[in-house]
């Protein structure tokens, strides 16, 4: 049975640009650069995560991310749900090429509950293509394609409704 976050991640409807009547505190969650693992750290005092599902995965089952991927016979596919102190803040989906799997890029298939942040943020050769907003709903996602020494994955993230993205009204007192 499918994790009831993964269903909202999947019905995410992503949009052309961020639109203006978006406050800045939120925009500048969906268009973080750096990473949202570090950004959730200073949120709370543990960021865990919680694989709902890694293994290789066909061409058919990645679906329409395939549009921005190398088309291959088989993917490295990654869900989970990152969480700040025990509450679910996020879900991701990590879609990975076969041919992105080599040098130390196959550390991607090793990182059981380690962040993908933690990763990705201290390979030398990260770059991001693009980041593109979505909505659920009221709930807000984003996609990525980030690129490892040239080579691409597609990383698709849906805050969750306990996510600091919707605490802007709330004043962080600290922990």
């Amino acid at each position: 049975m499918m994790h009831p976050a993964m269903t909202q991640l999947y019905a995410l409807q992503f949009l052309d640009a961020v639109p203006d009547t978006l406050s800045p505190w939120r925009r500048d969650w969906l268009l973080l650069e750096d990473s949202m693992t570090k950004r959730f750290e200073a949120w709370c005092r543990k960021v865990s995560v919680t694989v709902l599902f890694e293994g290789w995965v066909s061409y058919a089952q990645v679906g329409e991310e395939a549009a921005f991927l190398p088309e291959e016979s088989q993917y490295w596919l990654r869900e989970i749900v990152l969480s700040g102190d025990n509450v679910p803040w996020l879900t991701g989906r990590t879609v990975v090429p076969a041919s992105t799997l080599s040098g130390p890029e196959l550390a991607l298939q090793q990182l059981g509950t380690t962040p993908l942040g933690r990763y990705l943020f201290t390979a030398s050769e990260m770059t991001r293509d693009f980041i593109q907003p979505g909505r659920s709903g009221d709930l807000w996602g984003r996609r990525s394609r980030l690129r490892l020494s040239g080579k691409p994955l597609l990383l698709t993230e849906l805050f969750l409704p306990a996510s600091p993205l919707y605490q802007e009204e709330k004043k962080w007192s600290g922990v």
